[in-house]
Order: C-alpha cells, then structure tokens, then sequence
C-alpha cells in the first residue's frame, strides 16, 4: 500500500508552492492568512524531511534550485488535483455561489465586462465577482483566477476555452481631422497622414495595420507621430485630432455613436482575432465558471461584438 502523506508534509508542499508563485515568504504568508516564520518553519521542515534544498535565498528574493523547480511542477500538479476534489463536490449544487475570480485586459474589463455583472449578479445572486484588470499575462493556476478574457490567438496549453467574439480591426479618425486632411481611399494613402499606433505592453512590439485587399492580406507600420501602450488612449487621441489610427471595433464604437470618431476604410478591414474565455480544467465543473461562461457567449452573441 502507498504510504499516505502526512499533514505536515502537505502543509509544507502548499507554502512551499505558494511561494514560489509569488517570490516571497511574506506574500505567500498573507495569500495564506499565516505568518511569514509560519511559512518559513513549514518549508524548512519540508526541506529536511526532503534532504534537499529548495530555495537559494537572497537579501532580495527567493530563487527556486534545481530541486524546487522539479518539486514545483510536481506540487501544482498535486494541488490541480485537489482543487478538482473541490470543484466536483461544488457542482453538486443546485445554484452557483461564492467567489469567482475573474481576470481580463483593462479595455476588455471597464468597456465589456463591467457592464454586463450587474445582470449576472442579478441572475445569480449568490456569486459574489472579484475582477482583476491588467495587460500583462496572467498564469490562471498560480494565482488562483476562475475565468480569464483572453484576444488573439491562444497557445496551446491544458486550459478550456471558449470563443466568444470576432475582433474586427478598424482604421479611424476624427471628423475634424479629415475634413482638414482628406479622407484616405486606400490603405497605402495612409502614409500621407499622421498616425498614432499602438505598442504591445507585453512585448514591445508595435502593431501591425492589417487590410485585406482583394484576395491579398496587406500589412501595414506606418510612421506614427504617436505611439502608446493602452488601447483606451489610442482613441482618445483619435477623437482628440491626433490622426488616424487602429481599433477594435468595440473600442471604437462609443466614439462613433457620439461622432467623435469615423470609421475609414471599411471595404479593406479585416477580422484580425478573438475574444475567449479560458479557464483551468479543475473549474471545469464549477456552476459559477459554467454560469459565467455561457452568460458571456449570451451577451458577447446579443451584442454583436465583431
């Protein structure tokens, strides 16, 4: 018979694992509700039941060994597992509740997402929403996170996944800038004009102008006056008369309601990606991630967000 793991050891494994996730002691300790000796003694006890070392520590940071990085891999696994434990016993119940930890792109959180909780609160009333907005990637396992909002194309990876939305990329400006400039006809007019651009925070890169012109996708980095890193200031300084630039077309489209902005271009615009919603295969049977989920498809489909 397998022995069975001790408490102890167990303990060990989840303060371990939690800090190295989180690269300290102290954050783990509060993630944790222990304090920071708490979770020192718990992985030194670790250690020496182990007979190896799992960190390096520095006056600064922790840095996992060859050992911790193999015990790493191995003790997410071990808590994936449990959380599934969990998560199975959860659906058993009739109506979705407690917390849902969701984490999405800042443009994706205030201008899509934001709006439409109040209606799943309502419809769900007993699932409390812990939203967390940034740009930068996000790893669902380690910082526990129930749902993601994700664009573009997904790597392979073991998260499920739904796709929610086409994003159709479009070129605008404002109505003051081109009644001063003119109104370009063809992508390669857009030379002539100044142009603000987008920079991907993640990796630096700026982004690529896609049209398609007749049968041929055509690729376009203009020399932009203006580039910046968040999507939300793009258009504002579209509709501040900066020039012309791309935006989703949800993104844009308050700014054209209001006139503020024009769409230009619209026979060579391109469906560049997706919106999805991707989660760990241990909140596979979660009714709130279940509910979620297919709340979104619902608004994403009513909504018409290509």
């Amino acid at each position: 018979m397998t022995e069975q793991i001790s408490f102890e050891r167990l303990t060990g494994i989840i303060a371990f694992s939690r800090a190295a996730s989180l690269g300290s002691f102290t954050a783990a300790a509060k993630s944790l509700s222990i304090s920071p000796s708490a979770v020192s003694k718990s992985i030194q006890r670790l250690e020496l039941l182990l007979g190896v070392k799992l960190f390096t520590r520095t006056t600064r940071s922790l840095v996992l060994t060859p050992e911790g990085h193999e015990l790493q891999d191995k003790a997410l696994q071990l808590l994936q597992a449990a959380e599934s434990v969990v998560q199975a016993a959860t659906a058993s119940q009739a109506e979705p509740s407690g917390t849902l930890k969701i984490a999405a792109p800042l443009p994706i959180g205030t201008r899509l997402l934001a709006p439409t909780l109040p209606g799943f609160r309502r419809r769900f009333p007993k699932v409390k929403l812990d939203l967390r907005l940034s740009d930068h990637f996000v790893n669902l396992v380690e910082e526990r996170i129930d749902v993601a909002i994700r664009i573009g194309h997904l790597p392979d990876s073991n998260l499920i996944s739904r796709t929610l939305a086409p994003v159709r990329l479009g070129a605008y400006a404002s109505p003051a800038y081109l009644s001063e400039r003119g109104i370009p006809q063809r992508p390669e007019e857009i030379a002539d004009h100044d142009c603000v651009n987008f920079r991907y925070q993640n990796s630096g890169k700026l982004l690529s102008w896609a049209f398609a012109v007749g049968e041929r996708a055509v690729e376009l980095r203009p020399d932009a006056a203006i580039v910046v890193d968040v999507s939300d200031a793009v258009v504002e300084l579209l509709a501040a008369g900066a020039g012309i630039g791309m935006a989703a077309s949800w993104i844009a489209a308050p700014y054209v309601e209001r006139h503020l902005l024009m769409p230009i271009l619209e026979p060579y615009w391109v469906t560049s990606s997706a919106i999805h919603a991707v989660w760990p295969q241990s909140r596979q049977n979660n009714p709130a991630v279940k509910a979620f989920v297919a709340y979104l498809a619902e608004v994403a489909s009513a909504r018409d967000l290509g």
